[in-house]
């Protein structure tokens, strides 16, 4: 049987380490931020605590039974994490790191904290260096239809064309209509999430106002 002492230090180190996960997962407006992420790694790793404890106390051999229905249940969590946004699919990220925060609740929980912080470290690699990476190196893109609300199409449709070709991105679907006394210029872009701020960047001044929406169909 642990003590008192060891139970309430695992649970803390899993709380907290799902708490750090969870501020990077926070600071990126995902869906699971820091109170969900300590809760996957407290529940998880007071499920381990628990599996064994009550084992030993009836004596049953069976000690990871409930440990073992963890992965099954985490699951529902991060389905619930996935969202379909314009045609598109949201989410897989924070349902894995759901996954893996559950993995170190339970690593926390059975007493192996080396591997508990180990694990973490990884996540946030993952989560902060190699995304860095992804955008800097343009490596994740998306087809974006582009919205352009002007009262002089004419000068920015000739001005969108240039910036595309300058950064070499290449646009379909390019059209112009009309809104009362305004023109719409919409056109769509395979861009990576730094090209597309940097065309909004570049067009966005007085008078002129540039939405960027999801392309329908659009699955990742």
């Amino acid at each position: 049987m642990l003590s008192l002492h060891e139970i309430f230090l695992r649970l803390t180190v899993a709380a907290a380490l799902g708490a750090i996960i969870g501020i990077e997962r926070e600071l990126r407006r995902r869906p699971a931020g820091i109170r969900t992420s300590l809760f996957v790694c407290l529940a998880t790793a007071l499920f381990t605590i628990l599996s064994g404890e009550i084992a030993h106390l009836l004596g049953d051999t069976g000690s990871t039974r409930i440990a073992s229905n963890i992965v099954q249940g985490i699951g529902f969590l991060g389905a619930g994490a996935i969202l379909r946004e314009s045609g598109g699919v949201v989410g897989l990220t924070t349902a894995a790191t759901i996954l893996v925060e559950a993995a170190i609740g339970m690593a926390a929980g059975g007493g192996l904290y080396g591997v508990a912080v180990y694990s973490t470290g990884l996540v946030l690699f993952g989560l902060i260096v190699i995304g860095w990476a992804a955008d800097r190196l343009n490596l994740k893109r998306r087809i974006m239809v582009f919205r352009i609300t002007t009262s002089h199409a004419d000068n920015v449709a000739t001005e969108v064309q240039q910036l595309l070709a300058g950064m070499k991105v290449s646009m379909r679907h390019f059209r112009t209509s009309m809104v009362g006394l305004n023109s719409i210029v919409e056109f769509e872009a395979d861009v990576s999430y730094s090209q597309q701020e940097k065309i909004v960047a570049q067009l966005n001044r007085k008078g002129i106002v540039t939405e960027v929406i999801p392309s329908e169909g659009r699955h990742e």
